[in-house]
């Protein structure tokens, strides 16, 4: 890289003859400290910290320490971070369920209490600058071998129209032959629907109305109250329910068609919660009407948030039950019916369109809902595209619109075969979604197959990726301790500063205002190349210092007083003491990132023009480019330095 240690340096490292005639012997520990050591030394120096940036590890005091499984930036400038149980079926027993509210000014942490186990759920940020975070866990998986118990799903239906009914969890389902199982949750079952039928006869006088019951139904999954194979059925059957008596028993029921011994999956909840950045705390809001597990939720131009796929109540992928949620009203509503994989990349393109990467994060067979295409909501229409290589390796694949938003261009990098796959990809590809028949180019190579990789859009419209693994969960000691920059103008990739925490399965990683790059978490399977060793989860955080920030500070962009909600005339007016300096604007949606699935990031190009004292920015009036909510607004000079970003509100 152009640097040379000097003489007195070479002499602090070496510490004297000894160390000199073991490194002239090639004794390999010797040479590795000194290459250890050399290495520190140069990483430190102005001169490649201005060509390739650095990395800091965060001081996080131990009671504050937690398995980050999902991050999202807050218009307060502070990052929730949310563990739920963080994969840890001791805690998630234990009703231990975790949130960490980090404020990067000053490095100050807070405990919040976490209502729900919010682990492996959904979010997306609301208009009003508040998250919105939907689903988690009910249950944790319970693999094939270990399964002692027949389990499965079972519809508990009630044909009383007058009433719901509400059964606790360890209420008993009795089959035909006498076998007993016991439910797991509570559920509740609606009244059954009273409808009325009007019929005539050949005279055309209406003859009395005809009514009829429909029956309502909710699913709860059980377990045999015996251990062993003698309560696997795979025939559909009626169940009495046990206690019920007189009209309740005549109403209520259930119905299973297989309860098996096969692995038994995740399980989700309904549960959805708002966190208020104000109030730094969750309020619940009405519960989904499906439970789910590793959903996606994409904010739409109108404010409303959908939700899509995820595992049930009995751990069965969706198969296309998707819903909206309306902040207004705080319910939950029907939408679109379609399939995708667990934790979808969608995002929201010109029209209100939303399109599929086909980047996703594991759940659902090899052979469906892996094409990439545009979905029409309104319409419910799903127009492949084509051009994407490497289509059985998109699990775990990064995905995010370019930058700027307004060239409609999305980028796919890395990913790897479906489920405990080996297989990893360093391909990436663009879309130009504004062609006439859209279709995926092949981009620069990755340096290797990459699954797990974290990508982040920056001020100067480059893109920030790092870490990942090459197999796995980082099985075989595979973390890659690797950065690099991807620049849209040259598509080509640009060394970075090396991570020294690795990072795979469960991490994030997000922009913050000031400008630096904050990583999050890390799940390894196993601990050491021969995975002998269990892994352990990564809690350290680190942040990314860019090269832009080694510049010169004086020089650095700097916005001064100016409004914090945006106008309707969609301009905003910021005092600077040198507007000849700034370059571009660029106006920033905060990430909520977990699986490495970040469907909110996003960079706007904005109109500029200068004044004495002050610039003037021109936000785009389309709502499906910027949808309703906060947004960090930067500046950058020609060189691409940004400014610390002012937050600004867009109704």
């Amino acid at each position: 890289m152009g640097y040379r240690p000097t003489k007195k340096f070479k002499k602090t490292l070496l510490g004297g003859g000894a160390v000199v005639v073991l490194a002239g012997l090639n004794a390999p520990a010797a040479l590795s400290f000194a290459e250890e050591k050399y290495h520190a030394y140069k990483i430190a120096q102005p001169g490649y910290k201005a060509r390739y940036g650095s990395w800091s590890t965060v001081d996080i005091p131990e009671e504050y320490r937690t398995n980050a499984i999902h991050a999202a930036l807050l218009n307060t400038g502070k990052v929730l971070i949310i563990a739920g149980s963080g994969n840890e079926q001791k805690k998630f027993d234990e009703g231990t369920f975790e949130t960490v509210l980090w404020n990067p000014e000053d490095n100050s942490f807070k405990l919040v209490p976490t209502p729900e186990d919010f682990f492996c759920a959904g979010h997306a940020q609301l208009p009003d600058g508040r998250l919105l975070v939907a689903g988690g866990t009910a249950r944790y998986e319970v693999l094939g071998d270990k399964v002692v118990r027949a389990g499965g799903g079972m519809r508990v239906k009630n044909e009383n129209p007058d009433k719901p009914i509400t059964f606790k969890k360890g209420t008993r389902f009795r089959s035909p032959s006498g076998v007993t199982y016991v439910s797991k949750f509570d559920v509740t079952v609606p009244k059954a629907k009273r409808e009325f039928k009007i019929s005539y006869a050949k005279s055309g006088r209406m003859l009395p109305w005809k009514t009829t019951v429909k029956a309502a139904e909710a699913r709860v999954f059980v377990e045999a109250v015996k251990e062993g194979p003698q309560a696997v059925t795979k025939q559909s059957a009626q169940y009495e329910i046990v206690g019920l008596k007189g009209e309740d028993a005549d109403n209520t029921y259930g119905l299973a068609e297989a309860i098996t011994m096969d692995k038994q999956d995740f399980q989700g909840i309904r549960a959805a919660y708002e966190f208020d950045p104000k109030a730094e705390k969750y309020i619940p809001v009405d519960p989904m009407k499906e439970a789910r597990w590793y959903p996606t939720l994409v904010t739409l131009q109108d404010g409303r948030v959908l939700a899509v796929s995820g595992l049930d109540d009995v751990g069965a992928i969706l198969a296309g039950d998707n819903e909206y949620y309306d902040p207004k009203t705080k319910k939950w509503s029907k939408a679109p019916f379609r399939y995708f994989p667990t934790y979808p990349a969608l995002f929201l393109t010109k029209g209100g369109k939303l399109f599929y990467s086909g980047a996703n994060a594991g759940y659902g067979p090899a052979d469906k809902g892996r094409e990439p295409g545009i979905w029409d909501l309104r319409k419910n229409t799903f127009k492949k595209v084509g051009g994407l290589t490497d289509l059985d390796q998109t699990e775990t694949a990064a995905s995010l619109v370019l930058p700027p938003a307004q060239d409609q261009r999305v980028m796919i990098l890395g990913g790897g075969g479906v489920g405990e796959s080996d297989k990893a990809t360093g391909r990436t590809a663009i879309i130009d979604l504004d062609e006439e028949s859209p279709a995926f180019k092949t981009g620069p190579q990755l340096p290797q197959g990459t699954r797990y990789l974290n990508s982040v859009i920056m001020p100067d419209d480059t893109v920030f990726t790092s870490g990942g693994s090459k197999d796995y969960r980082g099985r075989g000691a595979s973390n890659i301790l690797k950065a690099q920059f991807y620049d849209p103008k040259t598509n080509a990739f640009k060394e970075a500063a090396e991570p020294t925490v690795g990072r795979n399965y469960h991490s994030e990683a997000l922009l913050l205002p000031d400008g630096r790059v904050v990583t999050f978490g890390s799940d390894s399977l196993f601990g050491d190349k021969d995975n002998t060793k269990l892994g352990k989860f990564e809690q350290r955080m680190e942040i990314y210092t860019p090269p832009y920030l080694f510049r010169d500070k004086a020089r650095r962009p700097a916005l001064g007083a100016g409004p914090r909600e945006l106008a309707a005339s969609g301009k905003a007016t910021y005092k600077t003491a040198h507007p000849e300096r700034i370059a571009r604007a660029r106006l920033m949606r905060p990430s909520a990132v977990t699986h490495t699935t970040d469907v909110e990031q996003r960079s706007i190009e904005l109109g500029l023009t200068k004044g004495r004292g002050e610039v003037t920015v021109q936000v785009p009036d389309d709502k499906s480019l910027v949808p309703p909510g906060w947004y960090m607004l930067f500046v950058t000079d020609g060189e691409g330095t940004p400014s610390e970003a002012k937050w600004i509100h867009v109704p």
